[in-house]
């Protein structure tokens, strides 16, 4: 009788170790933990694309090859290379020379943020999702001049990225995985800490100046058409009165802006409207960097519009009217007061988009 009491009692135990055998032994693989973009109260609707859901081995995997500079061709340059958290992932230059070739890029490194809720990539926009975006810079000569497959082999070697991308994608290393896996992390990168944020959202430390609320009021009157919203941009593509000519047809087009996407000729000179958001971070400005300041940025506006066929007809005042924002100097420091207090703090020191890595070493597993 004792010895059918303790079969008994271990019946259970016996029944459990073998749905666990029974497990092992149908192969069934580990599941990834779900994550979801988490949208700010403030924030508009996120509309989340199905075809690479967010997981949290998925955005871990994705800031590890973020940080990593086995991605680059030469094994000395990241992303993070040309966008460093601590500037709102921008790199403080006009034209980065920071690239594999050396030489100094065509276009500005823009910064990286709320980038879930954009529609396009580059300045351009030159590419529709951040899977594609990520090998443009990742196999251009003058950036990572990276082989794909070399890379793919590279990886495939370290036993650590062979069982992390098995986790998240259920298969072998691929370069579609690596593109999938940094634009996981790359929709984590949410800025909406700052402390316009949290005097919209009426929360603890949310207070804003006299001066700096008239600055808000200013943004809204005359830069809002482009800047909109909470996001501060309309993520569209417009001529802000830079150049006068864009028919450079060297580098592929690079000076022609929106046009060099769509060939439709009423896109030229036209270039993405840039956030708002941490802009004192991420000078210098515009596409090409040539402005150091963002007085020098009101300047343009105020003073330097430059007018042709395809000017935003919102830089004309009026039919016939000048070029330009009038902007009084008064105006001009609100603007700049009100453009503080959208530097999120709590955004570049976010250990979680940090790099994985030990201090001055980004390849550590």
């Amino acid at each position: 009788m004792a010895a059918r009491r303790l079969f008994l009692i271990l019946l259970p135990v016996m029944w459990l170790l073998g749905a666990c055998s029974t497990e092992q032994e149908l192969g069934q693989e580990p599941q990834v933990k779900q994550q979801e973009v988490k949208v700010p109260a403030n924030f508009p609707a996120l509309e989340m694309q199905s075809y690479n859901q967010l997981s949290e081995e998925g955005v871990e995997l994705g800031r590890r090859l973020f940080y990593d500079t086995r991605l680059s061709g030469n094994n000395t340059l990241s992303c993070a290379s040309c966008h460093e958290q601590r500037l709102a992932f921008t790199d403080g230059a006009a034209l980065s020379a920071k690239g594999a070739a050396g030489t100094p890029l065509l276009r500005h490194s823009p910064g990286l943020a709320n980038m879930a809720w954009m529609t396009g990539f580059f300045w351009d926009g030159g590419a529709k999702n951040l899977e594609s975006q990520a090998f443009g810079p990742l196999t251009a000569p003058d950036e990572m001049d990276q082989n794909l497959q070399e890379l793919v082999t590279e990886l495939q070697s370290i036993p650590d990225y062979v069982s992390r991308f098995k986790l998240v994608f259920n298969d072998e290393i691929k370069a579609a995985y690596i593109g999938q896996a940094l634009a996981q992390f790359q929709r984590t990168l949410v800025s909406a800490g700052s402390r316009y944020d949290k005097y919209v959202r009426q929360e603890p430390g949310g207070t804003m100046s006299e001066l700096e609320l008239q600055g808000l009021r200013v943004v809204r009157q005359k830069c809002g058409s482009c800047h909109t919203g909470e996001l501060f941009t309309d993520n569209l593509y417009h001529n802000n009165g830079l150049d006068l000519d864009f028919n450079n047809e060297q580098h592929e087009g690079i000076y022609q802006g929106r046009y060099r996407i769509s060939h439709n000729p009423a896109d030229l000179g036209k270039y993405k409207t840039p956030t708002l958001r941490n802009i004192m971070l991420t000078a210098p400005y515009m596409h090409d960097g040539r402005f150091a300041t963002i007085s020098e940025v009101l300047h343009h506006y105020s003073q330097g519009v430059q007018v042709s066929a395809t000017l935003a007809p919102d830089l004309l005042q009026g039919a016939g009217g000048a070029a330009g924002i009038p902007l009084t100097q008064q105006e001009q420091e609100a603007i700049v007061a009100f453009l503080e207090t959208l530097t999120d703090y709590e955004f570049i020191q976010n250990p979680k988009l940090a790099s994985p890595f030990k201090e001055k070493e980004e390849k550590v597993f």
